[in-house]
């Protein structure tokens, strides 16, 4: 696998193949499976039972499906047929977002179509497509190489929560520790820079969200009656959202920074080496101006900083014709993204002395903060041998040479995942910041998608090669 004609065996199977993976990707995004809808309930279990189907086909011994309180499967599967070598668990998840079908103009969200080189579709991206890259870079390693079995011991967990926080996963990994252990993570819920200029992911930030609810009035008033007397909750809650960041970008909770850790120069000069510009990254992520904190590029900014981010706002009629009243109440929702070594729990004390501190004393509040749900940072020890070992397989699946690091500027379960198994984590996604994740006419680029198959296909020998014993116990 490592001479040119196995590279090239591994790209000629994908390419043979690449509309049965696209067939294969179609029918997956087809199945609705919305976690955070309880109509899309039985959609998240045939998602599941899909997966499990394919697994089994590929030729997992072991292929299971693990229920949660919930009712939103995981799916577990085994491949463990390398005696002495690493163990390799795969994380990822299956369900998807909820979506507005009528705010999707190009494609329609569960009825998938391929167009200028993109598959359109909820999930096409994040992170269906991710998964199935996993599935196919197997297929195709096994084919080239002509084994039956990986060379290391692979595992699966494709869970079904992950988009509304992933809160059962704690138990999942405590009621199955053993059947997960592992020496290693591969984390595929992620962005990666671009296909030309592939680079590293070597962590991604945590996630704490908040509601504030502001009541004024004890119920929606006339405003000509007492304008000018009345507490207005969306005035009040304007007021204070505008206290949020001063005037250099940096949030204002008290101590938010004190656990910051500094990027070194070596690491700031690896993420500035990739192929950047401010018209690039500006088309690609459709977000019109720059901003943000001062004295940080934008890709630190983006991956590397903590930040507060307003992510729904109503009150009054924020639909159909004005009432012309007052509102009584009037809610936020908060959403604070977390860097190594900012702790979750104390980001909500910082919040709730943030809020107590600057809120008016004309109007009541009530603050709720989802600690259940949030994600802590992770950064992966920056002298762990995979990181090498997956930088020689992107250059080998992608034909360019790595251009750098980067991290994500999304949360996930990663530590949860290093804490709980003891074992750390790498991270390999094929979505790009143009993917439009979370939103309308969410799409994920054919060739990227094989690109990482192939990328998987070459991990495999490497980390067998690269994690010796000693070195795969190195947790």
């Amino acid at each position: 696998m490592t001479a040119d004609d196995g590279d090239e065996a591994v790209r000629r199977f994908l390419r043979e193949y690449r509309q049965e993976f696209l067939r294969e990707l179609g029918d997956w995004v087809r199945i609705a499976s919305v976690s955070s809808d309880p109509e899309h309930g039985m959609d998240v279990v045939r998602s599941a039972n899909w997966l499990t189907g394919r697994l089994r086909e590929i030729g997992f011994p072991v292929v299971e499906l693990w229920q949660t309180p919930g009712g939103m499967p995981a799916v577990h599967a085994a491949w463990c047929a390398a005696p002495g070598a690493p163990t390799v668990l795969v994380y990822s998840h299956h369900d998807v977002r909820a979506v507005r079908a009528d705010v999707w103009g190009e494609s329609l969200p569960f009825e998938p179509q391929v167009r200028d080189g993109k598959m359109y579709g909820r999930g096409a991206s994040d992170a269906k497509g991710q998964v199935l890259a996993h599935l196919w870079g197997l297929r195709a390693y096994l084919a080239a190489s002509g084994r039956d079995a990986p060379p290391v011991n692979l595992k699966l967990l494709v869970e079904g929560e992950e988009e509304i926080g992933s809160p059962n996963l704690a138990a999942l990994l405590d009621d199955h520790r053993d059947e997960l252990d592992a020496d290693l993570v591969v984390f595929s819920d992620t962005l990666m820079w671009s296909p030309q200029a592939p680079a590293v992911c070597t962590g991604l930030r945590g996630m704490l969200s908040a509601k504030l609810q502001v009541f004024g009035p004890y119920r929606d008033i006339h405003s000509g009656a007492v304008s000018g007397v009345a507490p207005n909750p969306c005035a009040e809650l304007c007021k204070l959202l505008a206290q949020l960041y001063d005037e250099h970008g940096r949030v204002t909770l008290p101590g938010f920074y004190d656990r910051v850790v500094e990027l070194t120069r070596r690491e700031r000069e690896l993420i500035n080496a990739l192929p950047y510009s401010d018209a690039d990254w500006l088309e690609r992520t459709e977000t019109r101006t720059i901003g943000g904190e001062d004295g940080y590029s934008v890709l630190e900014r983006a991956w590397t900083r903590p930040a507060a981010e307003i992510l729904a706002f109503i009150g009054g009629d924020p639909d159909g014709p004005s009432r012309g009243a007052i509102a009584s109440v009037a809610s936020v929702d908060v959403n604070l993204r977390l860097v190594p070594d900012q702790k979750a729990a104390e980001t909500a004390e910082q919040l709730k002395t943030w809020v107590a501190e600057r809120i008016s004393d004309e109007v009541v509040y009530e603050l709720s903060i989802s600690l259940e749900a949030a994600q802590e940072p992770y950064r992966t020890p920056p002298d762990h041998p995979a990181l090498e070992a997956l930088g020689r397989a992107m250059e080998r699946g992608f034909g360019a040479p790595v251009a750098g690091q980067m991290r994500n500027g999304g949360g996930g379960p990663a530590e949860l995942l290093s804490g709980t198994l003891g074992a750390p984590v790498i991270f390999f996604g094929t979505g790009l910041p143009q993917d439009r994740w979370h939103d309308s006419d969410e799409r994920a680029e054919i060739d990227t998608l094989l690109g990482g198959a192939a990328t998987l296909a070459f991990l495999w020998p490497e980390l067998a090669e690269t994690l010796t014993d000693g070195q795969a116990g190195a947790r």
